[in-house]
């Protein structure tokens, strides 16, 4: 029996996707991002921080608030079938016979997590996006195993991080930030790298976010 693969693809550029859209528009992940059909039309649920960028929006002007989750918010909208679902990224996967695992968007790039047979099927799976995105990227991927001994293990993309929240990483990394007891608290390595301490903290939480996405993928 294969052991299968999961897979964490990017999908660059997919015109038929308001919420990768939606998310160039915004610092922080549209994450949580689920679909269903019912009568010939889409109803798609996301989950945003900031609502400010979602309400008035030319991009979903149907979307509609559903909960509050702390400092969180689900919004759902409804497309017709047809045209709009010719080009949208998931869409694409599922006519493979193949369900999303897990979908979120991020800096105007569809985020998806799959559980694939083989390299084969990943191919198909790729072949079907460039159909409706201008780039596809691979981000990860896992060989499955049967051997409970194997280490879990991932790829991390750094390339998510900006080249200033590289720098703060490396700089709080260096200066000890991350050791118990801290070799360096927030105002110092702040002031190591001639920003506000508020700032430092903004740019270290982003970061720290960005890495823990890569290496725990939803889905």
């Amino acid at each position: 029996m294969p052991d299968g693969i999961r897979v964490g693809l990017a999908v660059h550029g997919a015109a038929g996707c308001p919420v990768a859209a939606l998310s160039a528009r915004r610092d922080e992940p549209v994450t949580d991002v689920a679909w269903t059909r019912s009568d010939g039309s889409i109803t798609e649920e996301f989950r945003v921080r900031d609502p400010e960028s979602v309400e008035g929006t030319e991009l979903l002007p149907d979307a509609a608030s559903v909960v509050d989750l702390g400092d969180e918010r689900v919004y759902r909208y409804r497309t017709g079938g047809g045209t709009a679902e010719a080009g949208c990224a998931c869409a694409a996967i599922e006519s493979l016979g193949v369900p999303v695992a897990g979908a979120r968007a991020e800096d105007g790039a569809l985020l998806l997590t799959l559980h694939l047979p083989d390299l084969d099927r990943l191919r198909d799976a790729v072949a079907a996006l460039d159909d409706v995105a201008d780039r596809v990227a691979v981000r990860y991927l896992i060989e499955g195993t049967a051997d409970e001994a194997t280490t879990d293990r991932t790829v991390v993309d750094r390339g998510r991080l900006t080249t200033r929240q590289r720098e703060v990483l490396a700089t709080a990394h260096r200066m000890g930030y991350f050791e118990r007891p801290r070799g360096a608290n927030a105002e110092a390595v702040a002031a190591e790298l001639d920003i506000a301490p508020a700032t430092f903290a903004e740019h270290l939480a982003t970061a720290q976010r960005k890495l823990l996405d890569e290496a725990l993928p939803e889905g």
